[in-house]
């Protein structure tokens, strides 16, 4: 039996990612979908076959048929649509970053719990075939401890993925600006890779060039529970192209994430017999022309519904990475090292 999905909110995260990839699901009907601006959705809805639009998402989940949804919405709506959701009887992937704040963040999951529904936040980069094998290389034990760490996500900006996305530099919609949009991915991405928990963040923000009310530059200093420390970086600014790549550093050498676009993964081991080898696997996703193959966000959040387990990236999870942007923030504006927990 196919679970019979709505998607709330229909940019491009959703033209481009979520509808695709549920359409191309075998355990899929694509049922309904709901935009503020009909006529993008009623156009996805002609090119897919889905006879439901709606212009408020209230009438969406009263749908009765419908069993899911894909909360698609700028960062300030996630939260009100998927507590929503949840008490709809709705199972619910939101896009990152999950909520705004941390209470939002609680009320969301503490819904989906109360009404027994599936709550899965949107962070694909753990998805990426590369990250899941260095997640194992790293966990292998190969490297020695992994002392520092560098991992940076910037691109142009979002009005060139997004080029009706004005929201993006809106602090009362977005929160926040490339922390949100981007250091988000990072900051996941590091923690799962590690498996450990950050516990202390200092962060510079800053708005060189784009107009708006967020910042469009961050870099921040992560401290583990185990001593290993790191930078990440996020921005709106880089050109001409994507930077999407993570370096670790151990004591027996380093592991190379997306540094080289013809070499995805790099293992270089400080041993004259191993030396510097490549690990075959499929390049990153990205937003650049070619680059918008499945995400497996889809696929494992369906995964986790048609046979009833715990989706991978839980609402807990999300919380977790919220929790580390929001501190970056709170650092950059009191210029203090802030620890966690929040």
């Amino acid at each position: 039996m196919a679970v019979r999905v709505g998607v709330i909110g229909t940019g491009q995260i959703a033209r481009y990612r979520h509808i695709p990839e549920y359409a191309s699901n075998p355990n899929v009907e694509l049922v309904a979908f709901c935009d503020v601006v009909p006529e993008k959705a009623r156009k996805l809805a002609e090119e897919y076959g889905v006879e439901e639009v709606f212009t408020n998402y209230e009438d969406l989940l009263a749908v009765d048929e419908i069993d899911a949804v894909s909360v698609c919405t700028p960062n300030y709506l996630h939260a009100p649509i998927t507590i929503a959701a949840a008490r709809a009887g709705k199972h619910i992937l939101v896009e990152k970053p999950m909520a705004t704040s941390l209470t939002e963040a609680d009320e969301m999951i503490r819904a989906a719990k109360d009404n027994k529904v599936k709550l899965m936040v949107g962070h694909n980069q753990r998805l990426a075939p590369m990250h899941q094998v260095a997640r194992k290389i790293l966990g292998s034990g190969i490297l020695g401890r992994i002392t520092t760490f560098k991992t940076t996500f910037g691109h142009g900006g979002p009005e060139h993925w997004s080029p009706t996305g004005k929201w993006f530099f809106e602090k009362e919609k977005a929160f926040a600006g490339a922390m949100a949009d981007l250091g988000i991915h990072k900051v996941d991405l590091v923690r799962w890779l590690l498996g450990e928990e950050v516990v202390s963040v200092r962060a510079l923000t800053r708005r060189f060039e784009k107009a708006g009310t967020v910042e469009d530059n961050a870099m921040a200093l992560l401290e583990f529970a185990s001593g290993t420390f790191g930078v990440m970086t996020a921005s709106w600014t880089y050109r001409p192209g994507e930077d999407n790549s993570t370096i670790f550093y151990g004591e027996r050498g380093m592991l190379k994430i997306a540094t080289d676009t013809k070499r995805p993964l790099i293992l270089a081991l400080d041993e004259p017999a191993r030396g510097e080898m490549d690990v075959s696997v499929p390049p990153l996703q990205t937003n650049e022309r070619g680059g918008q193959f499945s995400s497996g966000v889809i696929d494992t959040f369906i995964d986790a519904l048609v046979n009833e387990k715990t989706p991978p990236i839980p609402g807990e999870e999300g919380r977790k990475a919220l929790e580390i942007v929001l501190a970056a923030l709170k650092s950059a504006e009191t210029g203090e090292t802030v620890r966690l927990p929040l």
